[in-house]
């Protein structure tokens, strides 16, 4: 059976603006890190992050929803961050990191939920609430998609994971510095953290390959009820952020998605975001909170 890997905790002492406690639960015989902060009983904002991140990526929409009254979880999938890590490439599907999630919502019984999502974060994220609807009242989705497996992927993704499969050992914090140039060192090499080499990368590299491209792919026919369920049947308020530059699921893509989410209005477009637009999250947490407040 193959290993599975535990990133050394000396790798995540001082990272920049991310002084949280690490929380930890057991899962199938792994150790899975996420952040709890914030009033017990106040709404949670649920932040579910995508490749080849983790829940640093959240560190600047933290401070403004705790500020509003909130209280923020964001959990790490096994295989990113300071979460466990199994070696085995085939450890990791759809079901596996959907299964997580929906049990990690449950032990924690977490309600009034705000789903935040990005990247795979809503790959996976947007299919919870049809399960326990109850739990959610409110979405704020970032520059994501539904894996339906019956419309062609982007040239955009595709050139991506072919990238990632010529480089098995992907420079992580190279990419977000790259795609956000804003970045201090130091907060690049926090992306680099979790995997001291290539080994702990086995999530990394599968990732890409696990996105729905054909109607029977394993995740696809429950995106296709994702989103028939977001067409008819979700009734809380929404918000839609896109980093314009993002050259794999930008506003086209995005635009896409809206019309599958009941009530979305209008996206707030970060000119100057890219793909991992929380890097711009002060200011995307402040409009929603603010378009909330609102009453819409």
């Amino acid at each position: 059976m193959a290993s599975i890997l535990r990133t050394p905790d000396e790798r995540f002492v001082g990272l920049p603006g991310f002084a949280w406690a690490p929380r930890y639960l057991q899962w199938h015989g792994m150790r899975v890190h996420y952040l709890d902060e914030g009033p017990e009983t106040a709404p949670v904002y649920l932040c579910l992050h995508g490749e080849p991140t983790w829940s640093y990526l959240y560190r600047r929409m933290i401070p403004p929803f705790l500020a509003a009254g909130g209280r923020v979880v964001a959990p790490d999938l096994p295989g990113f961050g300071r979460s466990d890590k199994p070696e085995d490439e085939a450890t990791y599907n759809f079901d596996f990191h959907r299964a997580m999630l929906l049990d990690f919502i449950e032990r924690l019984d977490l309600r009034r939920v705000i789903l935040v999502v990005q990247d795979w974060g809503g790959l996976l994220g947007l299919t919870l609430p049809m399960d326990a609807p109850e739990r959610y009242q409110r979405l704020l989705v970032m520059n994501t998609a539904l894996g339906t497996g019956d419309a062609p992927l982007s040239g955009g993704f595709v050139a991506w994971r072919d990238y990632v499969n010529k480089n098995p050992d992907l420079a992580c914090g190279k990419l977000l510095r790259r795609a956000c140039p804003q970045l201090s060192d130091d907060e690049a090499a926090a992306y680099d953290a979790p995997f001291p080499d290539a080994r702990y990368k086995a999530g990394v590299r599968r990732f890409p390959n696990l996105v729905p491209d054909r109607p029977d792919a394993p995740g696809a026919a429950l995106s296709r009820q994702a989103r028939e369920w977001w067409r008819n049947d979700w009734r809380g308020g929404s918000f839609m952020a896109v980093g314009a530059r993002d050259p794999v699921l930008g506003p086209a893509v995005m635009g896409e998605l809206r019309k599958s989410i009941r009530g979305c209005p209008e996206p707030y477009v970060v000119a100057e975001g890219g793909h991992f637009l929380q890097e711009w999250g002060e200011q995307v947490a402040r409009a929603a909170l603010a378009h909330w407040r609102s009453g819409t």
